[in-house]
């Protein structure tokens, strides 16, 4: 039986594996937007045709999804720190693939490859919070983890966007491995290893009708961003996915009533309103910020004129609202409780994107910035409180298949804002054009978007036509943050109805993040340090 792990990780040393947890968290965030910076560059570096950059995003996004569940299922089983540097070890190599691919084939394998990378990264990162930290803690934990998921947004196109401009392309994928080799020094070195003390059943069924599930419904929502919702490539996939979801909780529910039965996941986690509620709100939160991280780029480039490195810039007063959000919302939770303090963030959201609607050719940079760090600030208020409220509710024992549960329902957001606001945006851009009098070939290429548009009155001279094609965007725009106001008015109203005034822990006691290692169950020296561990952190 090993030894109980030191003293110092009850203490300071679990802040220092969460920074060594949060270079992962940055790596893949680095990642995904700096992918879609260099999307114009890899189509003629590597001859991708339209088809080609939608799947190199889509590719990604279906491998996540499908290895979520699976990843928390692994970390449980083989030890969560393991899995974490294995992961990033891949991600470090699938960067260097991505960087010199010569084919649109060789860099859709590399981004599937990255996939297999991100998901565990994901997963295993959000079983730290639930591990290392005690309820009383994890507000304050989840906060930084929420900052440093979105400060990768702006440091993406900054970073990318200047590489592009004065060097070699492959850079932008290269400067990933550098941090994913850094995280991994950092979580061998300071993370401790943890996995659950009786070993999880596989269940065959269960992950493959979980993670095919997830990938039907994460497909269709992509289809129906890109083809509308009345698309039968849209609907079916996400009728087949829904049928395949149902059918994996009823599995699982027959594996626990059967003796023996050794289910994926604790199915008793959804009676607790705190999970149940705490991961439909950030759900919600997240579709609510969709609308404007899916409009904002477009806005900074097609209309005021910016680079892609210029609008990473000009996402910064968002990301300084957030962390002015996460980081005090353990403080406002712990007095007022989660169910307020969401409510607020939503509300927060709310009048931000209202402001933004109010978007004219005429609107000022200043006016801008002022209600996008209004919507940081909401963010940052709704999501480390929902966020913790659903993590307060994992035990040590499970966290890496719980946390699975939570990132699958959560990503799903992602899609299905795009999928929102871009039928939005699209409906109302289309229908403002002033399409009058240009050939058939000219208006059709214009209703594909704002880039095609604007090139299409670039090409024919029209400074008329160009300054209509703006206004029909932005009134686009201004259609896509009225939906982010009302889904904000219905996570308001839902924290409001279902959210607890306060959540209690999954557990009795936070447990020790070094008591249970390589399958061992606590000892008593090791659960009376936990006990004493606690009562010195709650004095």
């Amino acid at each position: 039986m090993n030894a109980p792990a030191p003293a110092l990780e009850v203490g300071a040393r679990r802040w220092w594996a969460l920074g060594a947890v949060m270079l992962a968290v940055l790596a893949v965030g680095l990642d995904a937007t700096v992918l879609s910076v260099a999307l114009p560059t890899l189509a003629t570096q590597l001859h991708a045709t339209e088809s080609d950059l939608q799947w190199f995003s889509s590719g990604y996004l279906l491998v996540l999804a499908a290895l979520m569940l699976p990843a928390g299922l692994l970390g449980d089983r083989l030890g969560r720190k393991r899995v974490m540097a294995g992961a990033l070890l891949l991600f470090g190599i699938a960067s260097v693939a991505c960087a010199l691919s010569k084919t649109p084939t060789e860099f859709l394998a590399a981004r599937v490859l990255l996939g297999f990378a991100g998901a565990p990264l994901i997963v295993m990162a959000m079983s730290a919070l639930a591990v290392l930290f005690s309820e009383e803690e994890r507000p304050k934990a989840v906060g930084i983890w929420a900052a440093v998921n979105f400060v990768s947004l702006p440091i993406g196109p900054i970073l990318g966007g200047y590489i592009l401009s004065h060097a070699w392309w492959g850079w932008v994928f290269l400067m990933n491995a550098p941090v994913a080799l850094l995280g991994l020094l950092a979580v061998m070195l300071l993370v401790p290893e943890t996995k659950a003390s009786q070993t999880p059943g596989l269940d065959p069924i269960g992950v493959g009708s979980s993670a095919a599930g997830l990938v039907g419904v994460t497909y269709g929502l992509i289809e129906a961003g890109q083809n509308g919702w009345g698309s039968a490539t849209a609907l079916v996939p996400i009728a087949a996915g829904l049928l395949l979801l149902i059918g994996f909780f009823r599995w699982e529910a027959v594996l626990r009533r059967r003796p023996g039965g050794r289910p994926m996941i604790d199915l008793d986690l959804f009676r607790s309103r705190g999970f149940t509620w705490g991961v439909v709100l950030l759900s919600v939160a997240t579709v609510a910020m969709v609308g404007a991280i899916f409009t904002l780029p477009q806005y900074f480039q097609g209309i005021t004129g910016v680079n892609p490195m210029g609008s990473g810039v000009r996402l910064l007063p968002m990301i300084g609202g957030l962390i002015l959000g996460a980081l005090p919302a353990a403080l406002l939770t712990k007095r007022i409780g989660p169910k307020l303090v969401i409510a607020l963030g939503f509300a927060v959201i709310g009048v931000a994107c209202l402001l933004g609607a109010s978007t004219t050719l005429l609107t000022s940079t200043a006016f801008t910035a002022t209600w996008m760090a209004v919507l940081g600030l909401g963010m940052g208020l709704a999501f480390a409180p929902a966020a913790s409220a659903a993590l307060s509710q994992i035990d040590a024992e499970h966290s890496g298949v719980a946390s699975g549960v939570l990132q699958a329902l959560t990503k799903t957001g992602g899609p299905l804002g795009a999928a929102l606001f871009g039928s939005a945006l699209s409906s109302v851009y289309q229908a403002h054009l002033p399409l009058a009098g240009l050939p058939a070939v000219a208006a059709s290429t214009m209703r594909g978007g704002l880039a095609q548009g604007l090139a299409v009155a670039h090409a024919l001279g029209s400074a008329a036509l160009t300054h209509g094609v703006q206004s029909a965007f932005v009134r686009g725009m201004d259609a896509a943050l009225l939906v982010s106001v009302g889904i904000a008015g219905v996570g308001m109203l839902l924290a409001l109805a279902f959210m607890p005034l306060t959540t209690a822990a999954g557990a009795a006691v936070p447990r020790d993040p070094g008591a249970e290692v390589a399958g061992s169950g606590p000892t008593p020296l090791a659960t009376g340090r936990i006990v004493a561990a606690t009562a010195k952190q709650l004095e």
